[in-house]
């Protein structure tokens, strides 16, 4: 691997200089993945963070009501460790009658059914919750205040860097004295005539780690200057004390400089370039295309894949499984074709047939078999 090369020195007049507008970028990205971010987690909070507080209330004097009952429970297993429960609680205490609505969720490994029954509050009767609730409470509270901090974290990181971002452009606009530092070049795409460049402050002595983006139209290209470990090196100014370094173009339009100053500041580099005539430019790899028909014999691969794979869950679920309440295999059982649901459905009540029926197999009583 080729090594670093020197980098040729930027000689600027020592008076404080102004730059071009708009040469720091907000990413498109920030504006629509940061309300997307922010809504999520609200959605997260406002959705999950109700049951647990409840949920938490009841732990505080609970109390098992064995005449309660616990109708239409049903637990969702996604991306087999994410597992929302829900259940409908119709229960009478104190002389009054209660009919309520719930739904956990909570990460785990489980595989099978889950056993629950019917707590409430001693406190406040009409507080009710399921005892997995209760097993899993602090299963819960880890789960939503990791989720929580982790897309709350991201979406008001994307703020304050969009904040910084804006905070830089408007500090442009006043005359700094200028410092040069290389940069390296950590992505570009081509797009309609405009190069996207993102470039990162990790290599003067003084980095900052920072990484900032811009846009060149109208063919400007950056001033490259060198490379390493495989990145090409770009050329940067710090305006005054702002927070990020701006990437120069190799003709020095960014600069508000005079003819003169700007010929002789490329002077050094108009002699680099003459003496290593393979110094690094951006030029994106070719890219491998597939034909049309590899793309529809990969995409229909796949889909049998699946299908394969489903059926085949499906016939050991209804055929071999220990216990009929076994999600997802109960799902795609009643996701099935009605012949396929019934037969399936047969092969589950000759082994379980003294147990209540598991959903896709339940009668419009939601407990004996259909």
């Amino acid at each position: 691997m080729r090594g670093p090369t020197p980098l040729p020195s930027l000689v600027l007049p020592g008076r404080p200089l102004s730059l071009a507008r708009n040469v720091i970028s907000t990413p498109n990205a920030y504006f629509w993945a940061t309300p997307i971010i922010l809504a999520l987690a609200v959605f997260l909070f406002v959705s999950e963070a109700p049951g647990v507080i409840r949920d938490f209330q009841i732990s505080q004097n609970p109390l098992t009501l064995e005449n309660g009952d616990v109708q239409n429970g049903r637990c969702t297993t996604r991306k087999a460790v994410f597992t929302d429960c829900e259940a409908r609680l119709v229960y009478s205490y104190g002389g009054r009658d209660y009919d309520t609505e719930v739904e956990v969720m909570f990460v785990d490994f489980h595989t099978g059914d889950y056993e629950t029954g019917l707590v409430i509050s001693a406190d406040h009767p009409e507080l009710a919750t399921m005892s997995l609730g209760l097993d899993m409470l602090w299963n819960r509270i880890i789960t939503l205040t990791v989720f929580a901090v982790l897309l709350g974290g991201m979406g008001l990181g994307m703020i304050f860097l969009a904040i910084r971002i804006w905070r830089v452009k408007g500090q442009l606009l006043r005359p700094a004295l200028l410092t040069p530092v290389p940069v390296e070049i950590t992505a570009f795409d081509r797009k309609r005539g405009v190069l996207s460049i993102t470039y990162s402050d990790k290599i003067a002595d003084d980095k900052t780690g920072r990484s900032a983006y811009t846009r060149m139209k109208n063919g400007e290209e950056p001033l490259i200057v060198g490379e390493a470990n495989g990145k090409a090196i770009g050329l940067a100014v710090r305006h005054g004390n702002t927070a990020l370094p701006v990437l120069l173009d190799d003709r020095l339009q960014r600069v508000e400089l005079t003819d003169n100053e700007r010929t002789a500041a490329l002077a050094p580099f108009a002699y680099q370039q003459e003496r290593d005539r393979n110094a690094p430019i951006l030029i994106e790899e070719p890219k491998r295309t597939v034909s049309i028909w590899k793309r529809l014999q990969l995409f229909f691969g796949v889909l049998l894949l699946i299908v394969v794979g489903v059926v085949g869950f499906w016939l050991w679920y209804v055929t071999t499984s220990t216990t009929a309440f076994q999600s997802p295999g109960m799902d795609i059982n009643n996701l099935m074709p009605a012949p396929l649901n019934e037969w399936g459905c047969e092969q589950l009540k000759k082994r379980f047939g003294q147990d209540r029926a598991p959903f896709g197999c339940v009668a419009d009583d939601y407990t004996s078999w259909k």
